[in-house]
């Protein structure tokens, strides 16, 4: 899953970005509205953690232009939006939901509890409201950062659970190379490199081929798709 973060502190954008990076997602920082409307309009994002007190202006009027649907691409009603403020009166808060934001989180603030409304918000996407996920043979328990084939716990790098954790949230459902890259790898990776189809091959060994069948499918000229069961591999 991929990660705006929109914070102007130097500093504490960094530290959110290490932190997530650590929790397997891909994140990219912008400094103030503009930087992070071009973004938006470039890349789409899964969740933003949005500060409020912005250089160029107030948070809150991006989180609007965004529900109403005035910046390009993907980005709009899919977009889980995590307000970062030190705007702790009850009005703020009730204004920044009233807007569009998911959830409304008050600076200061202890990061395991930000990790844990990032997690969350991004369970919307799996259809589910448990931090364990299970399609199939397979279940991620995403705060523990542990996946199992049956019962064989998988030694995973981080990239490939990100895949794997992108894989199923959209289960049986055809996922491009460049999805894939767009959405688990942050902006400074290479659009040319063969990067995906690695990450996917190094995947699929460690889930472990029975009898030829694959659990991640590949749909020719489209990409990859994660099967609920196996099916016979054609590549």
């Amino acid at each position: 899953m991929r990660v705006l973060v929109v914070e102007d502190e130097e500093d504490l954008a960094e530290a959110l970005r290490f932190g997530l990076v650590r929790a397997d997602y891909a994140t990219d920082i912008a400094f103030d509205l503009a930087e992070a409307s071009q973004k938006l309009y470039a890349t789409s994002y899964d969740l933003m953690v949005l500060d409020l007190n912005l250089p160029d202006g107030d948070g809150t009027d991006l989180c609007s232009a965004i529900r109403r649907g005035e910046l390009a691409g993907e980005t709009g009603a899919d977009l889980r939006i995590l307000m970062l403020t030190a705007r702790d009166r009850l009005a703020d808060r009730v204004r920044g939901l009233d807007e569009g934001a998911d959830d409304y989180l008050v600076k200061p603030f202890a990061f395991p509890e930000l990790l844990a409304r990032v997690r969350a918000l991004l369970r919307r996407d799996s259809g589910g409201a448990s931090a364990v996920w299970t399609v199939g043979e397979l279940t991620l328990d995403t705060a523990r950062h542990e996946a199992y084939r049956g019962d064989r716990r998988l030694n995973l790098s981080p990239k490939e659970f990100s895949v794997l954790r992108y894989l199923m949230s959209r289960p049986g459902e055809v996922v491009s190379s460049e999805d894939l890259l767009e959405h688990v790898w942050d902006e400074n990776a290479d659009p040319f490199t063969n990067t995906v189809r690695v990450t996917l091959g190094t995947l699929r060994r460690k889930l472990g081929d029975r009898d030829g069948e694959r659990l991640i499918e590949t749909v020719v000229r489209q990409g990859y798709r994660l099967m609920e069961q196996p099916a016979e591999s054609a590549s």
